[in-house]
């Protein structure tokens, strides 16, 4: 199969095509700069910029994937609060084109998504079928994208996946170790539990996704839950760094995008129809460091 993966220079594209052609997959990613992308086997690339969505047809109709996987988005989520417009026209707009586009030559489309499309209330998993209410513009876009796909593309995965990070990248893994470079106190909040997962753990589950025809919404994280103050403890003791690790509220960590306090995600619906799970959060840590 030919496969478009969009946003191939962020965490989980950068992992998806190299993990696609051992599947025997054949893959175009897409990325608004092309300078820094490396030379794979059955890998090809084309500059696409998002933001400019005229852009967006010429290479589909020029690639001619016959799947999609859309993992390019704009995360900066403090940001999204002081430019609302470019976050919705990358995670809204360009969507919806992209959706409208399966939809017209009816093939599958993978579109991930995140669990900011919840507000965090309470403290049980959130299942697919429940109602998002973001609090924040990156979690409203990130919805209305959901939207998009499943008003126009029928062959569709909504995967929202939760507190990612991989060797490369920005994500809180990396940012912690960094941090530890230059202190020898962090502190870290207390009140927001989630499944750290991740990414080269996704990669498998993407592709058995869009080899099958089981459409529809769902989660995808590690198994099992910690409070980011617990994450950085584990980090750290894996990392053997001696960091003192203080544990606050959130109240004590402003930030100008609201972030939901609890990101538990129910993953049943994953083996229900004949996906695996992801190992625990524990287990793809301590790969991390092993990888």
């Amino acid at each position: 199969m030919h496969i478009l993966v969009t946003g191939v220079t962020g965490q989980l594209g950068n992992e998806l095509i190299r993990a696609l052609p051992l599947r025997g997959h054949t893959v175009t990613g897409t990325a608004r700069e092309l300078y820094t992308l490396p030379t794979l086997p059955g890998v090809s690339y084309a500059a696409l910029d998002l933001t400019d969505t005229g852009q967006i047809r010429p290479v589909f109709e020029q690639i001619r994937p016959e799947a999609v996987m859309h993992c390019a988005a704009y995360t900066a989520v403090d940001t999204a609060e002081e430019e609302p417009q470019l976050c919705r026209l990358t995670n809204e707009t360009a969507t919806e084109e992209i959706a409208k586009l399966c939809g017209e030559y009816s093939i599958p489309l993978l579109y991930t998504s995140t669990e900011y499309v919840f507000d965090g209330s309470g403290t049980q998993p959130f299942r697919p079928e429940d109602a998002p209410a973001p609090l924040n513009v990156y979690g409203a876009s990130k919805y209305a994208g959901e939207l998009a796909v499943a008003r126009f593309a029928p062959k569709h995965f909504i995967v929202r996946i939760s507190w990612t990070y991989a060797r490369k990248g920005t994500n809180f893994v990396n940012t912690m170790l960094s941090l530890a470079e230059t202190r020898d106190t962090l502190r870290v909040v207390t009140d927001q539990i989630g499944s750290p997962t991740y990414i080269p753990d996704l990669a498998p589950l993407f592709t058995d996704m869009i080899e099958s025809s089981r459409y529809g919404t769902y989660h995808a994280a590690s198994a099992g839950f910690c409070s980011r103050y617990e994450l950085a403890c584990e980090i750290f003791r894996l990392a053997g760094l001696s960091v003192t690790v203080l544990p606050i509220d959130s109240t004590g960590f402003p930030v100008r995008a609201p972030r939901p306090k609890n990101c538990r995600m129910d993953t049943g619906k994953l083996t229900e129809n004949g996906f695996s799970l992801l190992p625990s959060w524990q287990d793809g840590l301590k790969r991390y460091f092993l990888e």
